[in-house]
């Protein structure tokens, strides 16, 4: 339910602009995710959600764009990933594997056929286990900064 709300936030701050989160959360609840002011409060902070100004001068959320694909999320969250045949399995800080596992779903990598997160885990599943141990190499070396 969790990944599946997070995903609504992302696809709800893409196609509206929403500026706070009185606003946010009526729109959750138009789509079927009846949630607290806490509960959207945590999904933000969870997700990176940040404000930034439109050409008008409103703030409204976004996703943070680093630059690069995975921006800080991997960096912040992601404690290591090691791979068994497969599956790939990232440790994260606790309370924060959803919202990685989002980051990694919207990146759409090829070689990921699907993903499941818990709280502080993330199994995903490669095509070969040459990608899952290429994947995993690639991870660790975005998360020591290498």
């Amino acid at each position: 339910m969790k990944n599946a709300r997070q995903k609504e936030i992302i696809e709800i701050i893409r196609q509206h602009t929403v500026s706070n989160q009185d606003a946010l959360q009526e729109l959750l609840k138009q789509r079927g995710y009846p949630v607290t002011q806490a509960t959207i409060s945590r999904d933000i902070r969870e997700l990176g959600l940040i404000k930034k100004a439109d050409g008008e001068g409103i703030y409204h959320y976004v996703m943070p764009d680093h630059g690069a694909p995975y921006g800080d999320m991997l960096t912040g969250n992601v404690l290591s990933a090691d791979y068994a045949g497969h599956t790939l399995v990232i440790k994260c800080r606790s309370g924060t594997a959803q919202a990685v596992c989002t980051v990694l779903d919207e990146a759409q990598r090829p070689e990921i056929v699907g993903t499941l997160a818990g709280d502080d885990t993330i199994f995903a599943l490669m095509r070969t286990s040459e990608q899952a141990k290429r994947f995993a190499s690639e991870l660790m070396e975005i998360i020591q900064g290498e």
